[in-house]
């Protein structure tokens, strides 16, 4: 794998502090800030992978009711009730 130079300023007092956390730690500034990269990369690409997955599926929720495939509050309410008792039947079964 190549290898790049990231420069970046900060303070001194910054810097100082930074070195002092990391050698407590059993790390280089270095290591630290490549740890950091990383993650924040991985957070980066999860937020987006999550924000495309929600838009598809609020998109897909909108075509469902643009399509008249929607349930009254009513029916949800009975499809639910339905359910707990079926799943309440079944655990006494087990019991």
């Amino acid at each position: 794998m190549s290898e790049a130079t990231f420069t970046l300023r900060v303070d001194d007092h910054l810097k100082d502090a930074f070195t002092e956390a990391a050698k407590v730690n059993d790390r280089t500034g270095a290591q630290l800030i490549r740890d950091f990269m990383r993650e924040y990369v991985q957070a980066a690409r999860e937020k987006t992978e999550y924000e495309a997955w929600f838009r598809s599926k609020v998109e897909a929720g909108m075509k469902a009711i643009q399509e008249g495939r929607v349930l009254s509050s009513a029916e949800v309410e009975e499809r639910a009730k339905s359910r707990r008792e079926r799943l309440l039947s079944m655990k006494g079964a087990h019991s």
